[in-house]
């Protein structure tokens, strides 16, 4: 029986059809002209252009989306000429005028020390860019409601935390005052023991979207800070400036005009608040702050509740 001649020489064509017959797209340039000396028929299935319409490294250039031309052709030209195997991922033009999502993986050639080729492989991956952008947006939208109130959809406790973080260092940086407003409904439990927890929601988000409105500067924040209570952060903000945003937000509350039969104050829900005003230094520290705004809140309270009780 005669064994196989395993050192045969394989008949090109079989490798061309190998080749031809996959998905992903095999090409070949040369370096001293830049010229397409191969590309596969696979190119026009994906892309509408036909094989012969890609002469040279130009061809290639202009059918790239122009946001990726210049950062993709940069890094390729740099990898080519530093004889590095790279790849490189690009949105490339079709012939219909859409876009495609290309990942080139490309190998270059050397001879007695020189780029003599670049050889590669293009592959499809639309797809999978597309499932990474849906993942990132649904990692956006997990990330914005891990920082928002379920009920009222303003900031929450956690969103509140870290915004004053970064005032108070901005207050303190720049020497500038930092005002904060703590409000609390009046006599909530009440309300919610009259009306039900379902009406008490509602009376929620009607005082949450009030808030936000009486917020009017872009950096001017608004969280709910717990149960039935509310904090407002205004950057750059001194005292008098302070006192009327205060003043401004428990006249609205009140002008909503929500029946509260349970009110030991008014026949329709206010807000009790705090209002305090700091230059911050490094011998305070933001909770301290807090501490001392929560006291202001408490007096407001003790003094008869549908107020306003600013520091000295």
């Amino acid at each position: 029986m005669t064994e196989p001649n395993s050192s045969a020489p394989v008949d090109p064509d079989v490798y061309k059809t190998l080749l031809e017959s996959t998905k992903a797209i095999p090409w070949r340039i040369d370096w001293a002209t830049k010229a397409f000396s191969y590309i596969g028929p696979q190119i026009e299935a994906l892309l509408g252009w036909t094989p012969d319409s890609w002469a040279g490294v130009q061809d290639w250039v202009d059918r790239m989306h122009p946001e990726d031309r210049d950062a993709t052709f940069n890094f390729c030209v740099s990898q080519s000429l530093a004889g590095v195997d790279h790849e490189a991922d690009y949105r490339a033009l079709t012939k219909n005028g859409g876009y495609v999502w290309i990942r080139d993986v490309v190998h270059v050639v050397r001879k007695d020390g020189e780029v003599e080729a670049l050889i590669g492989f293009m592959f499809d991956i639309t797809a999978r860019k597309k499932t990474e952008e849906e993942l990132v947006r649904l990692q956006h939208e997990l990330q914005e409601l891990s920082f928002k109130d379920g009920l009222t959809g303003v900031a929450n406790r956690r969103m509140f935390d870290s915004i004053l973080e970064v005032e108070w260092a901005n207050a303190r940086r720049n020497r500038q005052p930092l005002s904060l407003l703590l409000l609390d409904i009046d006599y909530f439990k009440q309300y919610n023991d009259l009306y039900g927890h379902l009406a008490g929601d509602e009376c929620l988000k009607l005082v949450a979207e009030t808030l936000s409105g009486a917020a009017t500067r872009a950096r001017d924040f608004v969280a709910r800070y717990g149960g039935e209570e509310f904090v407002l952060i205004l950057p750059e903000t001194d005292a008098a400036a302070a006192r009327k945003v205060a003043e401004r937000c428990r006249e609205q509350i009140a002008a909503l005009a929500i029946p509260h039969g349970n009110s030991a104050v008014s026949a329709v829900v206010t807000m009790s608040l705090g209002v305090g005003t700091i230059v911050p230094d490094h011998f305070r520290e933001p909770k301290s702050f807090i501490d001392e705004v929560d006291r202001l809140l408490y007096r407001a309270k003790q003094e008869g509740r549908d107020r306003a009780v600013s520091g000295a």
